[in-house]
Order: C-alpha cells, then structure tokens, then sequence
C-alpha cells in the first residue's frame, strides 16, 4: 500500500512504525472474511481493511472525525484477520496506533469519557475493584440483570497449596481475575502443585496494562509493564539479574531467600499473557526497559503452553484419579481470540484437556470472537450480545455438560448467556485431579 504520511508523523517512531505495518497490506481483502464485525455489520468501514484505510487517512492529514472514532471502537481487537492475513500485517499494533491519533483529535462525548476513565481507573486497580467486587457479590441476588451478568456468583477457591518445591514459576497477580474468580488461580497453583511446581507470586505485579492499551492509554500501559517487571526481575534467574531472588513459603506470601530463580512466567489469563508477550514491543523505546522486556517476555507462556512439556505427568495423575465424581466428561472449549490469534496457541489447551479424559465436542466457528473482548462487552454491549449468541449456539450444540475457556473476560461474558457452567479450563483439570469437586458457587 502507498502512503504520504503528513509531515508532523513522518519521521517520529510511531510513524515509521505504522508506515511499516501500512505498506505490508496489500489490500486484498482475505481479512473480511474473518472479520466479526464486518460479519455483522457488512460495512466495509466496520472491517480490519476499511479501519487500515481510515487509519491510513488520519496519518496522511486527513482529519478525523466521529465517525472515524465510531468504526475503530468497534473493532474488538481480536486479531482474527493477523491469523487470515497472507500478508503477516500487524493490524493489532496498526489500530492502538489509530485509535491514539484518533483519540488525541476528537473529542468524546461526557458520558464516554466518564465510563471509560471509569473502566480504565477502577478496573486496574485491585483497592478499588476488590471491595467493590465483594459488595457486588454479596447484593447479587438484589442487583439488575445486566449488572448480575457482570458480577459472577462467588466461588470457594478451596485450598492453596504450600508445599516448597525446586521447580518454581511465576504467576501475575492480575487486576480483575483475583477478585472476580479466585478458584482459577487457586486452581493453576493445586495442578502445578502436584506436578511439583511451586507458584510464585510477586505480589507487587497488577494489571498486565492491557486494560489501558485498549482504551487509548499506551503510558499507562507502559507505566503497568514497567511495574510488574520491576516486580518479576528479582525471581527471573539467579546470575542473570544480580542479587539474591526471594523465595516463596506460600503461593501469596513470598519472602527473601536464595533460590536457582523461575522457569517461566505462567499466564492463566490468555488476554494478559497475550499483552505481557508484547512488553518488547511495548518498551522498545525505553533504554532502561527495553531489554529486560526482552527477557520477561521470552520466558513467558500460557499455562498451557507450559503443562505441554508435563502432558504425561499430567496424563498419568488424572488417570490414576479416574472415576472422580462429579467430573463432566462432555466439553465445549472455547479458544479465546488472545489465545489462538493474539498468542497463535492453538490446539494445545484442547490435547491437554483429552489427555486427562475430556470428551471435547466439535464446535463450529471457534475461530470467531465471542464478543468479550475486555471492555468490548460494556462499551459495545449490542454488539457483544450479539456475538456471543452465536458464539454460544455453536458452543451448546452438541449439549456440553461444561463449557471450559481460558480468559476470565470471556467466561464471565459467555455465562451470563447460558445455564451451562462455565469455567476455566484449568480447574477442570484441578477437578479431573482431585478424588471430589474442587469448587463450589456458595452464593
């Protein structure tokens, strides 16, 4: 693609960045086809190849407008057309590119701007969203439909693990997940357990910036990435940092100590892990970042990318607990868009998930977002509803006794549509493992 960016962009970092990712595309449209919301929609505008040219447009002198603003939040920054592109454009990084511009030129109305600093401030902050989560939960009989479907029942994590082991990995003690679904990091630290892996949580890491990045706020972002690999650098390797790295006596207690250092940095959030993998990207500017960001996001996996490598251990402990009660065998996997296009993981949560005795159902689609998408669902609710009624049709088809995905914003989204449970996949496996039902709804 040809392109004449204005002068005021030419010849800064972010210019020559978009300049890159805008010639890449060839314009040859393969990216509709995968497009949600050109699926819904049909407005070429409200597609990755319509959204390239607008984007293309403002950086060229074109000045933006509502309208402009308009079809760039709808897109859900799912990353589907990366994985159709033939062309390998990095429209992820293109439209946070556009939506900054965009959002330093054109004013929003009062009542977005309120609701997205809202969103923006009291999401990534657990002082804040924690005791607001816990009133949530404890009024939820009493709360209006559409505020129930955003504050999950509570849920009994049951134990955590404390049990030291010389294998240790770290896990990121997020923003919304601790409060919202405290059985999924309870879950990831009993399965890791048995496997002789230690959780370590550096309890100065928070949200992975994500939050921020998508709502136009690529300082915050960096400010949050910053954080949490101040938090990790100590634990990373002994030698490869400098200085003692702390030791864990318990999964939220960590203590000084000596220690060989971590393995990975274990994401049981596909949404974060797929924002904590472009730290790189994110802090390339930073002389002070740019390398340790280099480091943070080569040892970073999803958690099932990391149980991969222990499939059989794994395999061989469920199958030594078969018979478990209360275990259901019939399984619906829904792939989050972080994980399959943001990470490119794919198939690896579903070999795990047979390997210890799931029967996974075929669903149709699974390529498609189910309109989650982080804060996608509260600031584009018609949309959001509308896909993930057609993401839950495919998803019920073959009557699923349990629908499992990997993202905590895609499981509280989908089971405010449906009455079947649905849970992270991981405490299937923690369920799969254990000779009773890990996890209780108590309210």
């Amino acid at each position: 693609m040809e392109t004449r960016l204005a002068d005021w962009l030419r010849d800064t970092p972010l210019g020559r960045e978009a300049d890159d990712i805008l010639r890449s595309c060839v314009h040859c449209g393969f990216c509709t086809a995968t497009c949600p919301t050109y699926q819904l929609l049909g407005d070429e505008l409200d597609g990755p190849r319509g959204r390239i040219y607008l984007i293309k447009q403002v950086m060229e002198g074109v000045a933006p407008t509502r309208e402009t603003q308009v079809h760039l939040d709808r897109c859900l920054t799912c990353r589907n057309c990366e994985s159709t592109c033939p062309s390998g454009v990095k429209y992820g990084h293109l439209v946070d590119i556009g939506r900054e511009l965009v959002e330093s030129r054109v004013e929003r109305p009062r009542g977005e701007r309120l609701m997205r600093t809202a969103l923006r401030e009291g999401l990534t902050r657990r002082a804040l969203f924690d005791p607001a989560m816990r009133l949530g939960q404890a009024v939820r009989p009493l709360l209006p439909e559409a505020l129930k479907a955003k504050v999950p029942a509570r849920v009994d994590p049951g134990h955590t693990p404390t049990r030291t082991h010389a294998r240790k990995v770290l896990m990121l003690d997020g923003c919304v997940q601790p409060a919202m679904a405290p059985s999924i990091d309870a879950a990831t630290t009993r399965v890791l357990d048995a496997l002789g892996i230690q959780t370590v949580v550096a309890q100065r890491s928070g949200c992975c910036g994500a939050i921020r990045q998508h709502l136009s706020d690529p300082e915050g972002a960096r400010a949050d990435a910053r954080r949490n690999i101040d938090a990790w650098w100590p634990y990373i390797a002994e030698g490869s940092v400098g200085g003692a790295v702390p030791q864990q006596s318990e999964a939220k207690a960590v203590q000084p100590g000596s220690s060989s250092g971590v393995e990975a940095i274990v994401m049981n959030a596909s949404g974060c892990g797929a924002m904590v993998k472009d730290y790189a990207h994110l802090l390339r500017d930073d002389p002070a970042y740019a390398s340790k960001a280099k480091q943070v996001v080569a040892l970073t996996r999803d958690l099932s990318e990391y149980l991969a490598t222990e499939r059989d251990a794994l395999a061989a402990r469920c199958a030594a607990a078969a018979g478990t009660p209360s275990v259901p065998q019939r399984i619906s996997f829904h792939p989050p868009c972080t994980l399959q296009h943001g990470q490119q993981v794919r198939g690896v949560v579903e070999a795990l998930l047979t390997a210890c005795g799931a029967e996974l159902l075929p669903v149709a689609e699974s390529h498609l977002c189910c309109g989650s998408a982080g804060t996608y669902s509260v600031l584009q609710a018609d949309l959001s509803k509308q896909l993930r009624t057609r993401k839950l049709g495919h998803l019920q088809a073959g009557a699923p006794q349990m629908i499992v995905s990997a993202n905590i914003g895609c499981l509280t989204h989908l089971q405010a549509g449906t009455a079947v449970p649905v849970r992270h996949w991981v405490e299937w496996v923690d369920q799969a493992l254990s000779r009773s039902a890990v996890t209780h709804a108590i309210a």
